[in-house]
């Protein structure tokens, strides 16, 4: 990967440092100008990035991409650059997530007969399997074309809402046929029973029950084609079946099409996770087949999206980085309800939303930190929406969602990460949901027993001895609790207030004063000994989640004036700090999931629990030090090749992470309704705010090497604060930076800042 960062600085640096006055003119705004010219959907394909490059809409049902048909940790998404061989094109998709499942509702074109009868243990076996080379593959955002080798055949890919679009070109002459296997899995889900019914001759339907991460999916489908059915024949658990339906674990079918009128055949599928019935109201079957029309319109919603910032910069480079990162962060969480308002939940339960979409794909662990400040920002109605969903889902468990995949609540990673996007929501003026049934459920869910509260409410932290990931556990309730106590604070429900206040301040019994990290401690009040901060296990038998206490020991998003005291100041503390990014990177112990990537020292920027930490130094007072750390975290963490992801995107945490932070902009405590202000890499940049206003970021004189804040103004006063309001955002104007090569020590250090 190193190569990678290394010519693509390179780039950056000549950009800079070679711009004539004439190409500084040429990157004004151009009203013309294609932005999603600039999003890759390949970048995060590649290393530990896991992400996919097929079609989608912003926020859609429907994930059409290809899958490679293995399942090694780096295709979770079903795809990974560094393969060469494809199984076939399903409709549902996880982008960037650390652990695999959906691939559902396969599609494959073929141009010969395949024997499905075939029973398939491993990839080798797959009978309709075909090479690709990337060199004949493309990808931009809403569409994706690839050739197809062994079949010669052109697939290309797009997507509306909740209906994905498949265009096949054929050979003159050739067999045109489609393989629809609902048996298809990788090791991430089983198929417990599924369907395939033959409806009339340019219409199939069926459905796919799985079990896999999301313990009860169910996924129903209709397909119409462009030409008619010719011939078919039905596959039931590796047997031909008589008839025009089949059922069974794992059901296929082998479509055959008229060759002689033209080479093209198209065929569009929708979903449902209620029934078939759904799925005909999601396809609009007045459509014609005019695939290009719908790519065009694919684009136009992407290009749509990706207008609600606008960065100038004379370097390509730095565009293409941040509007697929700008792309990425739109991907999920994903429409679920149908048009009608209904889906499923994990127990069976159909709901129906009445003024809401519902939503689904909901990485709460990541997603809170950055990604959902993203969308209070540039999607405020579908926050609302998304914790309308969250309520809903509240209604099955009593306990709102940690990690909601498909309906199901997978209990994935520590926290409650739910309450702070409610928290975040109420503070920043989003209410467009039922605020008091929220409170309720906030609370319900921090006083329950499960998840290791109980121990909480027993000891005032987590002892080690009675639960794994005891020292991450405690530092996020702590933070959970704080925001149910802000909640019930502005509700006007002083008991609560007072009782989740004194709760957020467990972290201060985990602090070891003689070492400086956060440390496991016993039911009897003891140090979890031996002790090595670099040691970090996988889950078991560990006191932190996906990390070690070089990486978890910051966590005090609510109260990181009380973190510097318990360091003895701002002055040890930051010594700390820097410590942290200077440390040698060594892992000790047994982590085997590779989530602790993206090392600058012990700082890892591939896994979100140091994604807040650079902002720290601001809190301290020494704010020119968040200002170096964040531009050497923006130039080696992320690039423009399949690699350029340094760890899981995560739902658009990653991503989301570099948009805020590339415009000099980041939500450090979510919560809180501020943004910590750190180093722009843009000239201009401009959000295009839901409300009709504009908020601008000038950075004036800015390069790779100008990297510090020399002065700013807000609307042409002078600001003098390392923070800025959400409130301050929404009323639009201009902020303005003058950046220079070395620190101004002066500037963001006035007290009130950390006030």
């Amino acid at each position: 990967m190193l190569k990678h960062y290394t010519s693509c600085f390179l780039l950056f640096s000549l950009c800079l440092l070679g711009c004539n006055s004439d190409q500084k003119e040429s990157q004004r705004p151009n009203k013309n100008e294609k932005l999603t010219a600039y999003a890759d959907p390949f970048i995060g394909t590649g290393g530990h990035g896991h992400t996919f490059p097929g079609a989608s809409a912003p926020f859609g049902m429907v994930q059409l991409s290809p899958d490679n048909g293995i399942s090694g940790w780096d295709w979770c998404s079903g795809y990974h650059y560094s393969d060469s061989i494809v199984a076939g094109f399903s409709h549902l998709h996880l982008s960037g997530t650390g652990i695999g499942d959906l691939a559902d509702i396969l599609f494959m074109p073929v141009n010969k007969k395949v024997d499905l009868t075939v029973k398939v243990s491993e990839r080798d076996d797959i009978p309709y399997k075909s090479k690709y080379s990337h060199s004949k593959e493309k990808a931009r955002p809403g569409y994706y074309k690839l050739y197809l080798e062994d079949h010669e055949i052109d697939v290309e890919l797009t997507a509306s809402k909740r209906t994905g679009y498949h265009k096949y070109t054929f050979k003159e002459g050739d067999e045109q046929s489609v393989v629809i296997d609902l048996g298809f899995a990788i090791n991430w889900d089983k198929p417990t029973e599924t369907a395939i019914n033959i409806e009339d001759e340019n219409t199939i339907s069926g459905y796919r029950h799985s079990t896999g991460w999301a313990k009860n999916q169910k996924v129903f489908f209709v397909a119409e084609f462009s030409k008619p059915i010719s011939e078919y024949t039905l596959f039931g658990d590796n047997e031909a079946k008589e008839g025009e339906q089949v059922q069974g674990a794992r059901t296929s079918a082998q479509l055959f099409f008229d060759e002689k009128n033209s080479t093209e055949l198209q065929a569009k599928v929708s979903l449902s996770s209620v029934s078939i019935e759904n799925v005909r109201k999601n396809l609009d079957s007045s459509d014609n087949f005019d695939f290009e029309e719908k790519r065009k319109q694919a684009e136009a919603e992407w290009e749509k999206a990706l207008g609600d910032i606008e960065v100038e910069t004379p370097a390509d480079s730095l565009k293409t980085i941040f509007y697929t990162a700008l792309y990425h962060t739109q991907l999920s969480p994903v429409t679920f309800s149908d048009v009608n308002g209904e889906f499923r939940k994990e127990n069976d339960s159909i709901d129906k939303t009445q003024d809401f979409v519902a939503y689904s794909t909901l990485s709460l662990w990541d997603t809170f930190r950055a990604e959902q400040p993203l969308l209070t920002l540039i999607e405020p109605n579908r926050v609302s929406d998304i914790i309308s969903s969250m309520l809903e889902y509240y209604e099955v468990n009593k306990s709102l969602p940690v990690w909601t995949l498909y309906g199901n609540e997978t209990n994935t990673m520590t926290g409650y990460h739910s309450v702070p996007v409610i928290a975040e929501a109420y503070f920043k003026g989003i209410r467009d949901f039922d605020v008091e049934k929220a409170y309720e459920a906030m609370k319900t869910t921090m006083m329950q027993d499960a998840r290791s509260l109980k121990e909480l409410r027993e000891y005032g932290y987590i002892p080690f001895d009675l639960g794994n990931e005891s020292v991450t556990k405690t530092l996020e309730y702590a933070y959970n609790d704080w925001c149910v106590a802000q909640m019930a604070k502005a509700l006007d429900k002083q008991e609560d207030y007072r009782y989740f206040s004194k709760r957020a301040e467990s972290y201060k019994k985990l602090f070891d004063p003689e070492t400086g990290f956060m440390r496991g401690k016993s039911s009897k009040g003891e140090w979890h000994t031996p002790f090595d901060p670099k040691h970090s296990q996988h889950r078991v038998n560990t006191d932190y989640t996906e990390g070690n206490a070089w990486q978890h020991s910051w966590f005090v998003l609510h109260q990181p004036e009380g973190l510097i005291q318990l360091h003895g100041g701002a002055e040890p503390f930051t010594e700390k700090l820097e410590q942290l990014f200077n440390e040698s990177s060594e892992i000790t112990g047994e982590h085997t999931s590779a989530d602790i990537s993206g090392l600058i020292g012990q700082y890892a920027h591939g896994n979100e629990p140091s994604h807040h930490i650079a902002y720290l130094f601001n809190k301290a007072g020494k704010p020119w030090r968040t200002q170096y750390w964040v531009r050497e975290i923006l130039k080696t963490q992320y690039n423009t090749t399949p690699d350029g992801l340094s760890g899981n995107e995560d739902a658009g945490q990653m991503s989301a992470w570099y948009v805020f932070s590339s415009m000099g902009l980041y939500p450090f405590n979510p919560a809180s309704a501020e943004y910590e202000i750190g180093s722009p890499v843009f000239e201009r940049s401009r959000l295009n705010l839901p409300n009709g206003k504009t908020f601008g970021i000038i950075a004036e004189n800015v390069s790779e090497e100008n990297i510090y804040i020399q002065s700013a103004t807000l609307n042409g006063k002078k600001f003098d604060r390392t923070s800025i309001s959400h409130q301050e955002i929404l009323e639009g104007g201009k902020l303005k930076f003058v950046m220079g090569p070395e620190p101004n020590k002066n500037w963001g250090t006035t007290k009130k800042q950390a006030d």
